[in-house]
């Protein structure tokens, strides 16, 4: 299954690359297993459970296609083995963190699929502006924050009303529903510059990152394995979150970008777009918003400079009402029909891994990075969380529950007669340390290629 959704994936892509059937070419079953998200899914006192739909697979695939399309100054690395596995990525946090399966809580805790009156829905509470936000909506100022409460007082509410006022709010939300019958998109591509000749794409590509946590950055830092050079950009108001959790998870992904630090006043967004300029191609993943309201529209600045790709990343795409809604990585699974999905197979309320729909996210969009910078860019692509998931979901999914149940039934016992439903995630090594926050600002462009 890896080969062919690598196949998929190009040909979405508009790529005609001859792949051939090769060791990541694993069972289903087995990728999920051995990636270690079989041991992150199911009850905590219950036995790990198997996915029906190969995501762990997709990964392996979005990988290889990446390897396919790789500029050929790095063939002989990736012979060697430089870009990591796809389905191993998915367990990499969960692994450095020491993260175990929960139910219907997300390993790292901050989401819980809930019981509403009507349905379950799935809420991430993971920042302390999110916990200020609940009294609002749940509309009872005397509610505790707790999940016990949260938990109560959801139980008498219909899930749409109370989806729709937790985006009003930007809380990430959503209901848990069965994924959608046909495959969608995992992305689309708008045109708003002209293309850069061959010889405006000589050199190693030039990749300003605004993103933070992780979809963004592994996007980077695949492309950063790949020859390119990553300038990191942080606010220094609000620095990427995952600063503040475990140092060997963002060393993973950080190491060897450049830092620099802006303070979002006029004088920033000058430097700022300074880099946008400097730029090849640029990776975000806030809501078109919040950028905009600073004075960086993604369409203007492709105009501007020939060639640029930019790659927005967000909950559920750039159109409105979605451009406006929140998601992490475990609630878009849940949108995207993730844990509907588990239900239909075991009955019990239960998230899929750990925040998966970033990495998976963060390998689709290095790859249409490089599809696009080697065409000639000049082009947004947006890539939204839950679309991705979806159509890793869709993928040679059967029709109907009974061949669905037969192929969970099948895959499970696999898994289990290897003896792999107990495997835990790992992750690699970091190579160094990520820079401090801001150690280049003062250099910026200053031994790689002069100014922009």
């Amino acid at each position: 299954m890896a080969t062919g959704y690598a196949r998929a994936l190009l040909e979405s892509l508009g790529a005609t690359v001859d792949i051939s059937p090769g060791p990541d070419d694993t069972h289903p079953s087995i990728a999920w297993a051995r990636s270690g998200l079989m041991s992150l899914t199911g009850p905590a006192d219950g036995p790990a459970q198997m996915c029906p739909v190969p995501l762990a697979s997709c990964a392996d695939g979005a990988i290889k296609a990446l390897s396919c399309i790789a500029p050929a100054s790095h063939v002989d690395a990736l012979r060697a083995g430089a870009l990591p596995v796809g389905s191993a990525l998915l367990g990499e946090r969960a692994a450095i963190a020491g993260l175990r399966r929960n139910g219907a809580t997300s390993p790292g805790g901050g989401c819980r699929l809930l019981q509403a009156s009507d349905g379950w829905l799935a809420v991430s509470l993971a920042r302390e502006a999110d916990w200020a936000n609940v009294p609002a909506w749940l509309e009872d100022e005397r509610i505790g924050c707790t999940w016990e409460a949260v938990i109560a007082a959801v139980a008498l509410h219909r899930t749409a009303a109370l989806v729709e006022r937790a985006r009003l709010l930007g809380l990430a939300a959503c209901v848990s529903a069965s994924p959608a019958a046909t495959r969608g998109s995992w992305y689309t591509a708008t045109r708003h510059g002209p293309p850069a000749s061959p010889a405006e794409r000589r050199g190693p590509m030039r990749v300003v990152d605004l993103s933070s946590l992780w979809a963004g950055p592994l996007c980077s830092h695949l492309l950063q394995i790949l020859g390119a050079r990553i300038v990191k950009v942080e606010s220094r108001a609000r620095p990427d979150g995952a600063r503040g959790g475990p140092a060997e998870f963002y060393d993973l992904l950080n190491c060897g970008k450049r830092s620099i630090a802006l303070d979002f006043n006029k004088p920033g967004i000058a430097r700022l777009h300074e880099l946008i300029d400097w730029a090849d191609v640029v990776i975000e993943a806030s809501r078109p918003r919040g950028l905009r309201q600073l004075g960086v529209n993604a369409e203007d600045c492709i105009a501007r400079r020939s060639g640029l790709t930019w790659i927005s990343i967000t909950g559920y795409g750039r159109d409105e009402p979605e451009c406006h809604w929140t998601a992490f990585g475990d609630d878009a699974g849940i949108a995207a029909g993730l844990s509907a999905l588990m239900h239909e197979m075991t009955k019990l309320p239960l998230i899929c891994g750990d925040a998966i729909a970033d990495p998976l996210t963060g390998m689709h969009a290095a790859l249409a990075a490089l599809a696009s910078h080697q065409d000639g860019g000049g082009r947004l692509l947006s890539l939204p969380l839950r679309d991705v998931v979806a159509h890793c979901a869709a993928y040679s999914k059967p029709a109907g529950q009974a061949a669905l149940r037969e192929r969970w039934e099948s895959w499970t016992k696999a898994a289990r007669a290897h003896g792999l439903d107990a495997t835990p995630p790992a992750a690699r090594r970091a190579a160094c340390r990520a820079r401090d926050l801001g150690a280049d600002t003062d250099l910026m462009f200053a031994g790689w290629d002069g100014s922009c």
